[in-house]
């Protein structure tokens, strides 16, 4: 994973989307008495959250992370992550548990596909498929996209799987809406629908479920206890953010690299990556996060790699003059998050570029995010 450390400025605009509550204190006026309080709150916290070793080393004892983002940034596939490498990994029940969601995304993908060939006018290349793509609709109609698929199912999505004209709509996918797993699961229907099929942990981490309200995780490293709040990205979810804001010592920020040319499943006239843009922005200047450190996630990084090389960065960027490559590309919308990093102190942003799915990229990314976050906290409790 590429790393950089930004501490950029630029001029001041207006908060957007999340609310501010700690009025700004401006240098030179006095502190009002309920200000004096929220400080010295602020501070008790802190120093609540670190030790002295036997040695006499400060070293944290408690450690709060926030996991931000737009919806469908990955957000979700990062706490899973860490709950494989770092937590109680994936259990006999929890595996078993997936089945039905690997069920429904499969079948689900294939159904919206389908559907957008109707929109996008691309037939079948065989007309016999017209009854396979009758019968997996049906699945959707009747609410049986959850369970395990009948062999006449799994021989007709197959089929259609393979058809020239499904393939065309499918890599047309931008134009509407469907999951970054479609491809994943939809080339492996034999082995998902086999009798005693248990969902691998690759399974699992692809698995798209949309997120409410918001699932606290603990978890453990380097015998230090943290605690990763997850919050549902989607617009209608983030009015729930501000129950977490409270004792933050830092923030990931996910964003999804591939969503340059794609838009909101909530609001279609919206691009993705200008409304993570957006969001960022109003996270880093909220006076909540004054002290708190920001890691920014460039997330799917091999769909980014895939699909810069036909679909220009220009759709969101018409300003882009380089070359669409997938390291010009990335460091070029790298730059204009970063950007955004304004106020009256610097703030340092560590970004990294990811590919959530991947493990063991993923275990190098942890270690060096959660590694740095220990070490600011005692940096910052040996200064109060």
């Amino acid at each position: 994973a590429r790393e950089q450390t930004n501490t950029s400025q630029s001029p001041a605009h207006p908060l957007i989307l999340i609310p501010t509550v700690l009025p700004s204190l401006a240098m030179g006026c006095p502190l009002s008495v309920n200000q004096k309080r929220v400080l010295q709150e602020r501070e008790a916290a802190a120093r609540a959250q670190v030790d002295v070793d036997a040695a006499g080393r400060r070293r944290p004892t408690q450690i709060k992370l926030l996991l931000l983002g737009a919806g469908e940034s990955g957000k979700t596939t990062i706490r899973r992550q860490i709950k494989l490498l770092l937590g109680t990994g994936f259990s006999d029940d929890e595996r078993i548990e997936s089945r039905p969601i690997v069920y429904s995304n499969t079948i689900q993908s294939l159904a919206a596909v389908i559907k957008a060939m109707g929109t996008l006018q691309i037939p079948l290349s065989n007309p016999e498929r017209a009854n396979d793509a009758r019968l997996v609709l049906s699945q959707i109609t009747q609410h049986a996209d959850t369970k395990p698929w009948p062999l006449n199912l799994v021989e007709a999505m197959i089929r259609l799987w393979s058809d020239n004209g499904v393939q065309e709509c499918f890599a047309r996918s931008r134009e509407y809406q469907l999951n970054d797993s479609a491809r994943y699961y939809l080339g492996s229907i034999r082995r998902i629908a086999s009798e005693n099929y248990i969902p691998t942990e690759q399974d699992i981490l692809r698995t798209r479920v949309k997120s409410t309200g918001v699932i606290e995780m603990p978890f453990t490293y380097r015998d230090v206890a943290f605690r990763l709040c997850d919050v549902g990205g989607q617009r209608s979810e983030r009015k729930k953010w501000i129950n977490c804001f409270e004792n933050v010592n830092a923030i990931l920020f996910c964003v999804a690299l591939s969503a340059y040319d794609l838009t909101l499943r909530e609001d279609g006239e919206v691009n993705r990556m200008q409304e993570s843009l957006k969001l960022f922005k109003s996270i880093l200047n909220n006076k909540w996060f004054e002290d708190t450190s920001v890691v920014l996630l460039l997330n799917k990084k091999d769909l980014f790699e895939e699909k810069i090389r036909y679909s220009p960065l220009t759709v969101c960027f018409p300003e882009y003059t380089g070359e669409n490559d997938p390291v010009e590309g990335s460091a070029y919308i790298q730059s204009q998050f970063e950007l955004l990093n304004q106020g009256q102190t610097r703030k340092e942003i560590f970004t990294h570029v990811i590919c959530a799915t991947d493990t063991q990229s993923m275990r190098d990314v942890l270690d060096a995010v959660l590694r740095r976050t220990m070490e600011k906290l005692v940096n910052k409790t040996q200064m109060l």
